[in-house]
């Protein structure tokens, strides 16, 4: 409905039918394509390789035992060669899921902290965050290129014509407007949105592990490092279980105002939740 009303408005501004038909057929075209070759396009973007149980057996047993726990389908396991640790779940629901996790991961987390690591991730999965999120992203984009092509006709427009009536004015302006407010309150809910389902995957990680230590000593881990993750970008980066940007000066002037636009909560928030869990079980 939100896309339909953008391209009515848009329509009425250019005075146009045809704009409301073509950004229908456009939007439902890159939702279907983002939907169902997402989580393939993060992988190729991320450099992710699969690996199979003869590769890493350690690995391939935690994410075993915890889908089984959890009760999920075992989903396909990546690997990004890379010292910075982080990790993130992909897949448009549980029997086309795939965790990924980098080699500085593995390498720097013991046993129980790995399975906090990969119990977060799978709780994304069976949360239907994955699903959400991309549905999300999908929306947020749809909005943002709509907006885009809108701001760029409107140049070529002429509203001055005798053809363009007040309404059609009104119009113009209006979706002038929306055009510039619509992406910015449309990526506002989506990092709003990412930032409670990162404390809903901790508890129900906590939960699953029933270990809540085991988390908050990845995190805390993961959150010292500051080496930066090489494939890692704004499209991508609110996958991971802690922002792989945040120590990029130019993404985080650590102000209010770039907390605002943060895709995580606090990590320290979370390592404090997470021990109150510890210490309440």
């Amino acid at each position: 409905m939100v896309i339909i009303g953008l391209c009515w408005v848009f329509s009425l501004a250019f005075n146009n039918q045809l704009v409301l038909f073509l950004g229908i057929f456009f939007s439902v075209l890159y939702a279907w394509v983002s939907y169902y070759a997402s989580a393939s396009m993060v992988l190729a973007v991320s450099k992710a390789k699969p690996i199979e149980k003869k590769d890493n057996p350690d690995l391939y047993r935690v994410v075993e035992n915890l889908a089984i726990t959890s009760g999920l389908p075992t989903p396909k396991i990546y690997v990004i060669a890379d010292n910075a640790p982080n990790a993130f779940a992909t897949g448009r629901d549980p029997q086309h899921a795939v965790v990924c996790v980098t080699t500085g991961l593995l390498d720097m987390m013991d046993r129980k902290e790995l399975e906090g690591v990969i119990a977060h991730e799978l709780s994304h999965v069976g949360n239907y965050d994955v699903r959400f999120m991309t549905l999300v992203v999908v929306l947020v984009g749809i909005i943002v290129m709509l907006s885009d092509w809108f701001i760029r006709f409107s140049f070529f427009t002429d509203t001055d014509s005798d053809n363009s009536g007040g309404l059609q004015g009104i119009m113009m302006l209006v979706g002038i407007l929306l055009a510039i407010l619509a992406p910015i309150v449309g990526m506002l809910m989506q990092l709003s949105f990412s930032r409670k389902r990162e404390y809903l995957a901790d508890s129900s990680a906590a939960l699953l592990t029933r270990y809540p230590e085991g988390l908050a000593s990845a995190l805390e881990k993961i959150d010292k490092d500051t080496r930066p993750l090489k494939e890692a970008n704004r499209a991508t980066s609110n996958l991971f279980i802690i922002n792989p940007l945040r120590n990029n000066p130019k993404n985080n002037s650590g102000n209010w105002f770039s907390g605002l636009f943060s895709t995580h909560p606090p990590t320290k928030e979370r390592i404090r939740r997470l021990r109150e869990m510890g210490s309440h079980s």
